[in-house]
């Protein structure tokens, strides 16, 4: 079966040029979504945006509606944006309540930069030494002092540590205490249906949608407490609450592009694809464990496609990166300290392979990844 869906995967996309190791921050889009997108962009020239955009209705009411499905949501809890930082910040700067939320040690560097912009004060959750939350001790500690939000990253951008999502959603919803889950990793590559206040993502990474374009989901309950700045209220526009944060220019080719890679997606079976990528990411580990000057830091069966290389002779990860690009044309990731400032305490190397994958690439990663070391 995996075999079946790698080759599938392959043969849905323009050949490769060299090895692409680097889903975690952008992955390969479909002839499907390219020309989704062009043949939009097309029909904007032959009858104007406006009326594309109308006809196109379809389409991103299908997005939304698989975005739904993924989410535990409904689609009219779905809005679009521009991605991932868009969406939290439209988010965090239509929260009307006390601006103090809970998060993870490790949360994204430029998530935390969104919350301090929005004038939120963090304070962190009980982890294990992995970064993993610590489920039980977060429960006592929201319990005892319940912040007006929940933030979690499901699966960060330094570590592929999975996280337990659907745990702390039920701890949430028994403490009444809205969860806003960033799914930016973690959509098109862990379950991420568990029904929270809040979730959002971008579309470029596991989901291989176009880049400049994600969503924002917010539970009805939720949406109803939410007070959007734009358009401004007192102009009396009959619009809902996710119409507002949608309202705006917008590239709808992208959006639209979006949707198909959504639907190919689902086609493709997202528990099937889940499955091929904690795969990926045991091959990947087994075939990394050995190299002489780094560590593989997630555990060997981690259920998650990411593997995180830390230099313990000295290498320098961004150098590391740009030479295996350029002698070997293999894209990886230089995850820099801000990535997690709380966390993290040196550069690593990041991995990220998909579900097409083959142990011939990643044997050349291997030999690469050791001249270059």
């Amino acid at each position: 079966m995996s075999e079946s869906l790698a080759e599938q995967w392959r043969a849905a996309r323009p050949p490769v040029a060299g090895v692409h190791l680097d889903s975690a921050a952008c992955s390969r889009q479909t002839f499907a979504v390219i020309d989704a997108a062009a043949q939009h962009a097309r029909h904007e020239a032959e009858v104007g945006g406006y009326v594309a955009a109308a006809a196109a209705a379809p389409v991103l009411d299908a997005g939304r509606a698989a975005l739904g499905a993924l989410t535990g949501l409904e689609g009219a809890d779905i809005a679009y944006t521009t991605g991932a930082n868009n969406a939290l910040d439209m988010l965090l700067s239509s929260w009307p309540g006390e601006r103090t939320l809970a998060c993870l040690p490790g949360e994204y560097g430029p998530n935390l930069a969104i919350m301090a912009a929005n004038g939120f004060d963090v304070r962190p959750l009980p982890v294990d030494a992995d970064g993993r939350l610590d489920v039980e001790a977060a429960a006592e500690t929201l319990k005892a002092d319940r912040p007006p939000l929940v933030h979690l990253t499901a699966l960060a951008s330094h570590r592929g540590t999975a996280q337990p999502m659907a745990a702390l959603a039920d701890v949430c919803r028994d403490l009444d205490v809205p969860l806003v889950i960033d799914a930016a990793q973690a959509l098109g590559h862990l379950d991420c249906a568990v029904a929270p206040s809040a979730i959002y993502s971008s579309s470029r990474k596991w989901v291989a949608g176009p880049r400049g374009v994600g969503f924002l989901g917010v539970r009805a309950d939720l949406a109803q407490r939410l007070k959007p700045r734009l358009p401004p209220p007192e102009w009396g526009m009959s619009l809902t609450v996710m119409e507002r944060l949608e309202h705006g220019e917008a590239n709808v080719a992208a959006r639209v592009g979006y949707s198909v890679a959504l639907g190919e997606y689902l086609a493709a079976g997202p528990e099937r694809v889940g499955e091929r990528l904690a795969e990926v990411g045991a091959m990947t580990r087994e075939a990394l464990a050995d190299v002489r000057g780094w560590r593989v830091v997630e555990a060997a069966d981690e259920p998650t496609a990411i593997t995180t290389l830390e230099p313990v002779d000295g290498a320098d990860p961004q150098q590391v990166r740009a030479q295996l690009i350029a002698e070997h044309g293999i894209v990886t990731t230089y995850a820099e300290t801000l990535r997690a400032p709380f966390e993290m305490a040196a550069p690593v190397l990041r991995a990220s392979p998909h579900v097409d994958v083959t142990a011939e690439d990643l044997e050349q990663f291997v030999k690469a990844l050791a001249a270059v070391t």
